[in-house]
């Protein structure tokens, strides 16, 4: 069996779906525009380090937990999507607060960690995260594969997250991203946490 194009086959659809619109990407493309880029990047690592934790369960049998314990499953989902909505409504009411300067300090920094915690939450506050990776690993990946295997699907798990992610802090931490934030901040961030507040309640009501 030819391992590499199985790998190759499961980067592709992992990056679609990564690239693809979501809370994830609401949040790290808000942290940029205004923490600044390092705060951006923070966000990014977060979200890798996330997935990871969610594919590595997906490897490792939390799946076949959740199938066998639905309860515990919907008590991720709820919490999830409780988060989400706890997010939506923070955005909302700081929605015409100034855009703070970036400023090299302990404020920065601390603002900055603050950014990566809010986004590593958001990550593992979604258990549908690890029923995708549960789903396209039982389609793409073929039965009893050499232990090295794992090892690769996580750090192409890892790429594509941090990748994907970077790509957007860098973009939206910018001087040009970064005015067009401040002057339409207002409204910019009543759609984010109205999107975010939509998946929340989508992922409350989901039957699965």
């Amino acid at each position: 069996m030819d391992y590499a194009v199985v790998l190759l086959g499961l980067a592709v659809v992992h990056l679609l779906a990564v690239a693809s619109p979501g809370p994830s990407t609401v949040l790290v493309i808000q942290t940029a525009a205004i923490v600044g880029r390092r705060g951006g990047l923070l966000a990014a690592f977060a979200m890798m380090v996330g997935a990871l934790a969610w594919a590595a369960a997906a490897l490792y049998g939390l799946q076949a937990l959740f199938a066998q314990f639905e309860w515990l499953y919907v008590a991720f989902r709820i919490g999830g999507a409780l988060f989400l909505i706890y997010l939506a409504v923070m955005i909302w009411r700081h929605a015409k607060d100034p855009l703070p300067e970036i400023a090299v300090d302990r404020t920065a920094h601390m603002t900055g960690w603050q950014g990566f915690m809010r986004a590593l939450l958001l990550q593992l506050s979604n258990p549908k995260i690890m029923v995708f990776f549960g789903s396209i690993f039982l389609s793409v990946l073929p039965q009893n594969t050499p232990g090295w295997m794992d090892g690769a699907v996580l750090a192409i798990v890892a790429v594509n997250e941090f990748c994907w992610f970077a790509l957007l802090a860098l973009l939206f931490s910018g001087g040009p991203a970064r005015a067009f934030y401040r002057r339409a901040k207002v409204w910019i961030d009543r759609v984010m946490g109205g999107v975010l507040a939509a998946l929340g309640l989508r992922l409350i009501l989901a039957d699965r």
